[in-house]
């Protein structure tokens, strides 16, 4: 299994930015579907965007697009999500998350939760407004 450590959370104001990293250990990186998902008290845990590590191609939610954004740096086996325009409905538990790519069969990376065996602890993500 992977292992994920995420970091960069923290309280902004609505509008404000974060930047989550995850970095992971595995010895085949670049073969994983690697996204970041996230939830809220009393809320199922959702997909926010998704990353195959061997070609760069994404998938967002669409109650993230235009404001967040999922990249890779391949060299440090590091996830980052840098989240812009935030609102206080982003507020929540952040985990990112990985699977080889594999085990999607032909359907790509997707943004299911329950697709993810190796998870990492979370960050938190508040958004005052």
């Amino acid at each position: 299994q992977v292992q994920l450590v995420e970091s960069g959370g923290g309280s902004v104001q609505a509008g404000g930015s974060l930047r989550l990293s995850c970095a992971a250990s595995a010895l085949t990186y670049s073969m994983y579907c690697v996204g970041w998902f996230r939830q809220a008290p009393g809320k199922e845990r959702e997909g926010v965007a998704v990353l195959f590590s061997g070609a760069d191609s994404t998938n967002y939610a669409n109650s993230v697009k235009g404001r967040f954004t999922i990249s890779q740096d391949n060299a440090k086996n590091t996830l980052y999500l840098e989240m812009n325009s935030l609102k206080p409905e982003d507020t929540g538990m952040y985990y990112c998350a990985a699977d080889p790519l594999l085990a999607f069969g032909g359907s790509g990376c997707l943004l299911t939760p329950t697709k993810y065996r190796s998870w990492g602890q979370g960050t938190q993500v508040t958004v005052s407004s």
